[in-house]
């Protein structure tokens, strides 16, 4: 057996071993044993006695996992008998190769870890990246993932929602203010159409009463009186249903109370010419009719 773990080949001047292998394999998989349990240990027990939001406890286990496996790494080298003096020559060779290639993945891995610290988006905020709407499920060290409305995951670099304009509509809390545009037609009576919108509103039960709905008239339109309905809710997760509901219950309400809904709509008005323009444009037309002929 001995013989057998002896088994090895040379590597410039130092022999690795079949022992030396098994061993280096066997610390770096007791590294990951190790890193499970105390995960495990601190998500079940430790974490869960503090006031720590979920996203945060699934930070702190990802930095302890990837801790051990680093830990593990190294002792995993020496015990192939790799010197310190070698391992700060590799560690200088992959600065060099990531200097030249790597450098979007270094890139993403610090953003990764500025999003773990600062926490500027966390596991389950709703995001807004340009148009797409989005859930974030799942923040790791180089990319994050989120969820669409349609259900769709996307993965998004780490370094594009640290370098880049990204919303967060629920940083601080998940309130969120809805804004309904409504047309009426020209001639409508304000005073009801704006009591009619703030009836409607306060008919939703999802809908905050504190602060309480409001009204505005903000313009004079071309086909119409423009007016918006602005509310709050307390969960983001409600707004496109709250929405519809509202929509619904505002064309109800304006149905019975005789207000019109305003559409695209232009006015053309039709003038007679006077008897002399008439008299010139018809010799005009005739007198190019007997050019052109002859």
């Amino acid at each position: 057996m001995q013989g057998v773990f002896g088994f090895g080949f040379m590597v410039g001047s130092r022999k690795v071993t079949l022992g030396l292998v098994l061993t280096a394999a066997a610390v770096l998989y007791g590294s990951f044993l190790t890193s499970w349990a105390v995960q495990t240990m601190l998500m079940k027990g430790v974490l869960t006695t503090r006031e720590l939001q979920v996203g945060v406890r699934i930070s702190i286990a990802r930095l302890i996992h990837y801790g051990f496996v680093f830990v593990g790494f190294l002792l995993a080298l020496v015990a192939l008998g790799v010197q310190l003096r070698d391992i700060t020559i590799i560690a200088g060779a992959l600065g060099v190769g990531i200097g030249f290639g790597l450098q979007g993945i270094v890139n993403n891995f610090v953003s990764g870890l500025i999003l773990l610290f600062e926490r500027p988006v966390k596991v389950g905020d709703f995001i807004q990246l340009g148009e797409q709407w989005a859930e974030i499920k799942k923040i790791g060290l180089r990319a994050t993932v989120v969820e669409t409305l349609d259900r769709s995951e996307i993965v998004v670099p780490n370094s594009d929602l640290v370098s880049n304009q990204v919303t967060n509509w629920t940083l601080s809390n998940r309130m969120v203010r809805l804004v309904i545009p409504v047309g009426v037609e020209y001639g409508s009576d304000v005073p009801l159409v704006m009591e009619t919108l703030k009836e409607a509103a306060m008919a939703s039960s999802k809908v905050m009463r504190m602060p309480e709905p409001q009204v505005l008239f903000v313009n004079f339109g071309e086909s119409s009186l423009d007016f918006e309905l602005r509310v709050w809710m307390s969960n983001i997760d409600d707004r496109f249903t709250v929405k519809s509901q509202l929509h619904q219950e505002i064309d109800r309400r304006f149905r019975q109370a005789g207000i019109v809904i305003a559409f695209p709509q232009r006015d053309l008005h039709l003038r007679s010419a006077d008897q002399a323009a008439s008299s010139n444009l018809l010799g005009s037309r005739l007198k190019s009719g007997e050019d052109s002929s002859s």
